[in-house]
């Protein structure tokens, strides 16, 4: 499957607020394949289709065993605990910062084939439905983040270091 470069942070797409989908909207599967894709080349594990230049409300996510798209997903429940953790995208590569979400969050949505889907999820799972959902509504990490100071580069592992790694 073809991938689609990710969007950086700066181009427009990335802060407008994605189109919802209809019913019988042609090319959803196409666009959902190439965001796994994309997603999958990146090492992600979320991927809104504004990343690749797609003004829709479309979003994958492979996490905690879940591995799924989603059309028109919205947060319909919040727990009241929240978890500050470090929080990175790929629309703003090599780059972290801590980022308090809720721990738990209720999500519903439309499946490809037009299915209600409602997911309770915790943890990394609810941090990236929250993190993927802003990108439909034009937010990014960054915009919960107080203090720059606090974001950092991380430099990717080179193939050099990772052979070291395995022995």
């Amino acid at each position: 499957m073809n991938t689609q470069s990710i969007l950086q942070i700066g181009n427009d797409i990335l802060r407008a607020k994605a189109k919802p989908v209809s019913k019988g909207m042609r090319g959803l599967r196409q666009l959902t394949d190439k965001m796994f894709a994309s997603m999958d080349a990146a090492s992600g594990v979320g991927l809104a289709a504004p990343q690749i230049g797609v003004s829709l409300r479309v979003i994958v996510v492979d996490a905690d065993d879940v591995r799924m798209a989603l059309l028109n997903p919205e947060i319909v429940k919040t727990s009241d605990e929240t978890i500050l953790d470090e929080e990175g995208c790929l629309s703003y590569a090599s780059y972290y910062g801590p980022v308090e979400r809720f721990q738990s969050v209720v999500v519903k949505g439309r499946s490809l084939e037009w299915k209600q889907v409602r997911i309770r999820a915790t943890d990394l799972l609810a941090r990236v439905f929250q993190h993927e959902i802003d990108h439909l509504n034009g937010q990014l990490f960054l915009d919960y983040i107080e203090d720059p100071e606090q974001i950092r580069r991380v430099e990717p592992e080179s193939e050099e270091d990772s052979d070291l790694d395995d022995s």
